[in-house]
């Protein structure tokens, strides 16, 4: 017997909806079946209208995170099994605190734009090595952890300072900056650490932790 599932999906088109509203779908699953491929199977057989974002399919891109059952997550390595409740039923909403241009897609603008702010992009010196930078294995242990993140917005849109404060650089600008302020090759540590040791940075975190609960790689 195909064993089915009932996915909950929260709907919204701007141009056509006055406010989001529930869509329940009904689809089948085997152990192999994630919660994007539940997504791809329902846009593909009963809804075509229906949209999301996907790409690598392998949690590189960071394209497809949602809130599944109320926590922020990637949906291509997500099992549908794991999600299900006693009903067979799960939910699926939108990344919160940013606007939705259509159902599970959100406007990340202001996610790029505090990125933008910490200047993430390496900044070396003016005369750079005849052969190479040398970095110790300690500093580029170090680095790992802060290179892992591959920018959903999965912590950023799981914050709720940042629903409160639009000045808010957000965890994945902090984390960012952090990368640029431990690598030894950068120059312009001082200047980093003046846009994130203020009110917008740093001391606007509340340590609220939402961020390490929603990151899907576990920064």
């Amino acid at each position: 017997m195909t064993q089915t599932a009932i996915v909950k999906i929260k709907r919204f088109n701007p141009d056509i909806d006055k406010k989001p509203y529930w869509q329940s779908f009904t689809v089948n699953m085997t152990p192999e079946t994630t919660v994007l491929s539940a997504l791809e199977d329902i846009k593909a057989n009963q809804d075509g209208s229906l949209t999301f974002r996907r790409s690598c399919r392998h949690a590189i891109c960071g394209s497809c995170a949602m809130m599944v059952n109320r926590k922020n997550t990637l949906v291509c390595t997500k099992p549908l099994a794991e999600t299900l409740d006693k009903n067979n039923e799960m939910t699926i909403e939108p990344l919160p605190y940013l606007p939705i241009i259509k159902d599970l897609v959100v406007d990340r603008t202001v996610f790029w734009e505090q990125y933008e702010r910490v200047k993430p992009w390496l900044v070396p010196p003016e005369e750079t090595p005849a052969k190479e930078f040398r970095v110790m294995p300690a500093e580029v242990a170090a680095l790992e952890n802060a290179e892992t993140c591959i920018m959903c917005g999965a912590c950023f849109s799981a914050c709720p300072v940042v629903a409160s404060n639009k000045r808010y650089i957000g965890p994945h600008a902090l984390m960012k900056a952090l990368l640029r302020v431990l690598d030894p090759r950068d120059t312009i540590t001082k200047e980093r650490l003046d846009i994130v040791s203020n009110t917008d940075g740093s001391y606007r975190c509340h340590m609220v932790l939402n961020c390490i609960d929603a990151c899907p790689k576990g920064l």
